[in-house]
């Protein structure tokens, strides 16, 4: 067994390899995490964007108060269903389940994970090459879109209830710092 000489200690070659591992596992992990619930949050406004957009805009729901005014009157409004309070709250409840429809792709360069569809929302063939697909990314997904949901509800609600642009790059990015090392990246490579 080889030995490397620090000072008048001697440790052995296989634990300053261990050591030096060790040392970056942390970096790997965080990254891996960052990874994730970027990926998670970007997953999730496209998966509420598509469900918006899949409800007839004709579709109408009634808000305000339901009480008589003393004049006979009611102050209620009626609104667009698919970007309501009621509606966004309702998809927020059920739409991580949608986590299990995505597979990890790892950049080859930076070995930066990214979170894609491996089943298309109309049934076309999708391109899966390199992508991982298995019940462990699946259950990572759902669980850190689970935890973005419930921890940015209100921002959710406030950036979809109303039709913007960006709302992946302006809540994932800016609001949430999920995805602050997205900011670098050219817009194709999210």
């Amino acid at each position: 067994m080889r030995t490397m000489r620090r000072g008048r200690v001697s440790i052995p070659a296989p634990l300053c390899v261990a050591a030096a591992v060790a040392a970056l596992l942390p970096a790997v992990s965080g990254r891996r995490s960052q990874d994730l619930h970027c990926g998670a949050c970007r997953a999730l406004v496209d998966e509420l964007e598509w469900e918006i957009a899949q409800v007839d805009p004709r579709k109408t729901i009634q808000m305000g108060s339901f009480r008589i005014n003393p004049d006979g009157s009611q102050s209620v409004v009626e609104v667009p269903y698919a970007r309501s309070e009621a509606h966004l709250t309702e998809l927020l409840e059920r739409i991580c389940e949608k986590m299990k429809e995505y597979g990890e792709k790892a950049d080859p360069t930076t070995q930066r994970k990214s979170y894609v569809r491996v089943i298309s929302h109309d049934g076309t063939k999708l391109d899966l090459s390199g992508v991982k697909i298995d019940g462990d990314v699946a259950s990572s997904l759902k669980f850190a879109c689970e935890s973005i949901a419930e921890e940015y509800e209100d921002e959710l609600i406030e950036f979809l209830s109303h039709e913007a642009d960006n709302v992946k790059d302006r809540l994932c990015s800016k609001r949430t710092d999920l995805c602050d090392h997205a900011l670098h990246l050219p817009h194709d490579e999210l």
